[in-house]
């Protein structure tokens, strides 16, 4: 997978199960400037135009062992100095394990490896699902109705 397929991925993910919900999905939105000077696009921009939340998605894919590694620390730091909240959202099996750790530990990222076909909510997308439950208070989207407490 490329990482624009990647990216159309993740747009199709959030459009197929947060479009109902009042969700709008952009791909390649110039937004500011990047911690060095640089024009910014974020690959996928999601708002809620009822309330003009909103969030910044930055997708990365990496199948095979490769210099995206590198870029992972300043993506993350790029990502804490917009005026959105913002997410890196990843996949794929070749990264390294210390990237990966970074990745696993930040709050800023968040894993999602949707299935293509069926679009539909699993365990591969329930990082994805909970940041944006976060930003828009989807809660109800994500809680299970089974867990909660009853006396």
């Amino acid at each position: 997978m490329t990482g624009h397929q990647y990216r159309d991925l993740i747009a199709s993910y959030i459009h197929h199960n947060y479009g109902p919900h009042g969700l709008v999905v952009y791909v390649e939105i110039a937004l500011g400037k990047t911690v060095i000077g640089k024009d910014r696009n974020i690959d996928v921009f999601v708002i809620r135009p009822d309330d003009r939340k909103a969030v910044a998605i930055e997708c990365k894919y990496q199948d095979s062992l490769g210099t995206v590694d590198e870029k992972i620390p300043y993506a993350l730091q790029d990502l804490e100095a917009l005026w959105v909240p913002g997410c890196l959202v990843y996949a794929g099996k070749g990264w390294s394990r210390g990237v990966l750790h970074s990745l696993e530990a930040s709050r800023l990222a968040a894993f999602c490896l949707p299935e293509r076909d069926k679009l539909h909510k699993s365990r591969q997308t329930r990082e994805l699902d909970h940041m944006l439950a976060a930003v828009f208070g989807f809660w109800d989207l994500v809680l299970p109705a089974n867990k909660r407490f009853r006396r």
